[in-house]
């Protein structure tokens, strides 16, 4: 199956739209600057990850039905996210590779089939072990979407509004989300607990629409394409792991400390992300209906936290974008957690700037990680360092899990928290990469 055509350079045309011109400024220049080339990419890459993000959160939208369902306790529960963001590493360790060695648009593709397979697969599962492995499997595709995707767009995008078109693209997470607590909520209104979770992860389906037009439509950013191709290196683990010599800086220390920034932000992110419906309905005593409306708060801070973010990251740069927010976010969660009983309408107000601190921290990655490994590594290096931080980030919902039957969900989300520490101390051994061009 051919999804790129053969590496050429850009016409005088497409390199003026891509360029960023002076009047390409205002709240839409980024997206006139990516041609229409690029506008296609980055639907693609849109689309491939809110449909990602929708069938992350068919489980922990599902988590207190399956939990019922097959008599799990905090901990068996909490292992199904760790497992789905372990295996996510290795998917997307590889499919960096494989987008480094045949190309973006097919790597895309392949992620995107694969989550949503598995997906699908998970609804008909008889059995906790079952379910586990298919949630495992599932991962393989969700863990190298996003690394791909992102990669794709930022060949397009400008020096000047990499990060706002990156930001923009981190955003579609939060419409996947939505679309996801919407489905929950009628599906969970209308149906039975039982069968309701098996629908949910059936609605997994919807990304074989996208791949249709993915394989269409969607192309490689040319330059980046021929500049892969005539590397005699691409796609190398050994090269992302190369320690720097006199004559040559190496990316070792850029490997080591992305990845440890990503931990911690993932770390944090996903503790949130796997726990906070499961407090709102055991703690909170909210109705279905009840935490889709306070998840709609959540989710709308999120979706404004990605756009601004990524406004943010032009301006302020990568690394204080990233500080700012890691702060936030930290400073959120301890309050969150700690609201007393009863108060349930400070609840609702604070799931926005919850939900607006922990995606804005975000806005910058897909930049961020594209300006600091060079073409014929930049898959390899983003997936590789964007999905360790997953998987060993995955530890700390299993540790809420754990300390959910001591402390209590609420009290356990504080651990979160420390994951937005190790994020910032990450960023002193990594360089500011604002206005870097990509080579």
């Amino acid at each position: 199956m051919s999804t790129t055509p053969p590496p050429r350079s850009l016409t005088a045309e497409e390199r003026a739209a891509t360029a960023g011109r002076p009047d390409d400024d205002g709240a839409s220049g980024w997206l006139r600057a990516l041609g229409p080339r690029g506008r296609r990419a980055f639907a693609g890459a849109f689309g491939g990850y809110a449909l990602d993000s929708y069938d992350y959160f068919t489980l922990p939208l599902s988590m207190v039905a399956l939990a019922a369902y097959f008599s799990l306790d905090s901990g068996q529960t909490g292992l199904f996210t760790t497992v789905t963001l372990v295996v996510s590493a290795i998917g997307g360790a590889l499919a960096g590779v494989l987008a480094d060695r045949v190309g973006r648009v097919k790597a895309l593709l392949l992620t995107v089939i694969t989550y949503a397979v598995f997906t699908v697969a998970c609804g008909f599962a008889p059995n906790y072990e079952t379910l586990l492995v298919f949630r495992a499997l599932q991962g393989l595709g969700f863990g190298g979407e996003w690394a791909v995707g992102a990669i794709l767009v930022a060949e397009y995008a400008s020096a000047r509004h990499r990060g706002r078109t990156l930001g923009a693209v981190q955003s579609s997470w939060a419409v996947g989300w939505a679309l996801a607590a919407i489905v929950y909520t009628l599906v969970f209104s209308l149906v039975d607990d039982d069968l309701a979770w098996r629908i949910m992860f059936w609605t997994g389906a919807l990304p074989a629409l996208l791949v249709v037009w993915v394989r269409r439509s969607v192309h490689d950013a040319p330059e980046a394409a021929a500049a892969r191709e005539k590397s005699a290196v691409k796609g190398s683990f050994a090269e992302i792991f190369k320690p720097g010599t006199a004559g040559a800086p190496g990316l070792l220390r850029t490997t080591l400390f992305a990845g440890l920034l990503s931990t911690g932000v993932q770390g944090g992110y996903y503790t949130l992300a796997t726990w906070v419906p499961t407090y709102l309905k055991t703690e909170r005593d909210l109705s279905v209906v009840g935490t889709g409306g306070y998840l709609t708060f959540l989710i709308s801070g999120a979706f404004i936290g990605y756009l601004t973010g990524g406004y943010l990251t032009d301006r302020l740069g990568r690394k204080r974008n990233i500080w700012l927010f890691a702060l936030l976010s930290a400073l959120c969660i301890l309050a969150y957690a700690n609201i007393p009983s009863g108060a349930n309408t400070l609840l609702l107000v604070l799931g926005f700037p919850l939900g607006f601190c922990m995606s804005a921290i975000f806005s910058g990655f897909g930049s961020y990680l594209a300006e600091l490994y060079p073409t014929a590594v930049r898959g390899t290096g983003q997936g590789f360092t964007y999905n360790t931080g997953r998987a060993v980030g995955a530890v700390f919902p299993t540790a809420v899990g754990f300390l959910a039957d001591s402390w209590g969900v609420g009290g356990a989300l504080v651990f979160g928290a420390i994951g937005y520490g190790i994020a910032a101390l990450a960023l002193l051994g990594l360089p500011e990469t604002r206005g870097r061009e990509l080579t």
